[in-house]
């Protein structure tokens, strides 16, 4: 699923494994734009982040293998 963009407190739902993940961190390297993802029901210092591509298409923003689970809220 597409967004408008990519934003920092975002939810984003593993297609593979059914957890939530919430966006920390959007950054840009060069012409590619990335979304560093850490689960959303583990505090800050022990989760584990997972670094994501974003992809751009005339619809939006999205992160393959993730859906965005705040539809209307943003």
């Amino acid at each position: 699923m597409a967004v408008t963009s990519i934003q920092l407190g975002q939810v984003w739902r593993s297609d593979a494994d059914g957890q939530d993940y919430l966006v920390t961190k959007v950054y840009s390297e060069v012409f590619t734009q990335y979304a560093m993802l850490r689960p959303a029901g583990i505090t800050a210092p022990d989760a584990p982040t997972v670094r994501i591509k974003v992809t751009k298409t005339p619809q939006g923003a999205a992160l393959p293998g993730y859906t965005f689970t705040q539809e209307g809220s943003f």
